[in-house]
């Protein structure tokens, strides 16, 4: 026996009481109404799964209008219903303008009682597909809610940020590729979330990719998935983020820092819209909005040889440059204020305040950690504060000049942080020349940074 719950609507009460006897031993529930007018006042008509609907109703009528009437107020009402039609008048176009209107099937009197559960049936089949297809958009729908959850907002006022912000209600609307640019720490990442969230995409995913933490030998795996066998550690099928984003925007973070090698293989997926699964053949299309990022002066790469030419012109229909910290006027108090609320709300210290004097040293300061300096640095003159305001002692700031080796670092750790930052500065911020410099990889000089949270 099946689950499916079952209406029969038909003015002949023989008819009625035949379907009711036929179908009661191999369906969940059937219930019967001689008069289609009962359809608007019948209970929960959402719970039906199939109606089984008569034709003709009025006596001596046999066009089929009166079913095709019913039948587009029952698909008014309950879209998914599986309805099928019942006739003793068989025409090919009749059956043909039943299934126009959304009928799943059609059925002649007298019926053949073996084909007419062969139907049934089969309407059911239909009815589960479509309730499994319902609860996979909501799932999916829901996903994407939390997916693009993001708490993180724009925090400013400035003249600087609003050119800025202008500039991304322009562009949001269309689909072009768009380059973030500007320093490490300057929020480059919510200037991204927000051409999203202000696009015809909104609603669908946004998915951020970190380039710089992906290793040359899983490039193509990470970007464009995997078939299970492919290589060793490919234990099943897996989606890439270029198919992951279908439909939404694809972040690709730190572009700059990716080889020559990589760069040719992002070239053509970004150029064709068209990916292949490693150890497939089999082309997948994929419709994305893609927004890429770095800190790195891409054009002078070029002239060096360090970064394609034909990679970069892709990328960069409209550039967006993030202004650093220190160039947004009066937003550094404005972020202060901010981050002193989120923190002493997390840290249980209320009424905690910045003073006069402390204020003016936070605008002092050139914050080449931008943003982000200023949020580690808040926190962590809540987390220490001993009073009730704060005052310039509670925020270790560094001294802004340039450090060096005969500077004095006491343990290997700040030795290594400053070969890194003198590395970085000498080759403009690129990652690649920087880790060529020091011997090390690439993906080493990453994580060394992203462990001191830079």
């Amino acid at each position: 026996m099946t689950d499916a719950n079952i209406l029969v609507i038909d003015d002949n009460k023989s008819v009625l009481s035949a379907l009711e006897i036929l179908l009661q031993f191999v369906h969940k529930s059937v219930q019967t109404i001689s008069n289609p007018n009962q359809i608007s006042s019948f209970p929960n008509l959402n719970a039906i799964d199939i109606i089984l609907l008569d034709m003709n109703f009025s006596a001596g009528v046999n066009t089929g209008n009166e079913g095709l009437y019913w039948l587009r107020e029952i698909k008014k009402k309950s879209p998914h219903i599986s309805v099928i039609m019942m006739t003793a008048y068989g025409a090919i176009d009749l059956a043909v303008e039943a299934l126009k209107e959304g009928a799943s099937d059609f059925i002649l009197k007298p019926w053949n009682n073996e084909r007419l559960l062969t139907t049934v049936k089969s309407a059911y089949e239909l009815r589960k597909s479509q309730k499994e297809v319902d609860q996979l958009k909501q799932k999916e729908s829901n996903l994407k809610q939390v997916i693009n959850q993001n708490k993180n907002f724009i925090v400013g006022t400035s003249k600087a940020l609003n050119s800025v912000l202008s500039l991304v209600q322009k562009v949001a609307k269309t689909d072009v590729n768009v380059l973030v640019t500007g320093e490490n720490g300057t929020g480059k990442e919510l200037i991204a979330r927000e051409l999203h969230n202000r696009s015809i995409r909104n609603n669908e995913v946004f998915i951020s990719v970190d380039m710089g933490s992906i290793s040359e030998n899983l490039f193509e795996s990470e970007l464009f998935g995997h078939v299970k066998g492919s290589f060793t550690d490919a234990k099943e099928d897996r989606v890439g983020k270029f198919e992951a984003a279908n439909g939404g925007t694809l972040f690709l973070d730190e572009i700059g820092n990716l080889s020559l090698q990589t760069q040719a293989k992002l070239l053509s997926a970004i150029q064709n819209r068209v990916i292949v699964r490693v150890g497939s053949n089999k082309p997948i299309s994929v419709d994305i909005r893609l927004i890429c990022a770095t800190n790195c002066n891409l054009d002078q790469m070029v002239a060096d040889g360090l970064f394609r030419e034909d990679l970069l012109y892709r990328i960069n229909t409209i550039r967006v440059q993030v202004p650093p910290l220190r160039e947004r006027d009066g937003d550094i108090l404005v972020l202060a204020d901010f981050y002193l609320n989120k923190f002493v709300n997390k840290y249980g210290k209320p009424g905690l305040k910045i003073n006069q004097a402390a204020q003016e040293k936070l605008m002092a300061y050139h914050w080449p950690g931008n943003i982000r300096e200023l949020l580690h640095t808040m926190e962590r003159a809540v987390i220490l504060s001993e009073g009730n305001v704060l005052k310039p002692t509670d925020f270790l700031l560094e001294t802004g000049q340039a450090v060096s080796i005969e500077n004095g670092p006491s343990t290997l750790e700040e030795m290594e942080l400053v070969m890194i930052t003198n590395a970085l500065n000498q080759n403009d911020g690129n990652y690649s020349a920087a880790a060529e410099q020091l011997g090390i990889s690439r993906q080493t000089l990453y994580n060394k940074l992203k462990k001191r949270g830079g």
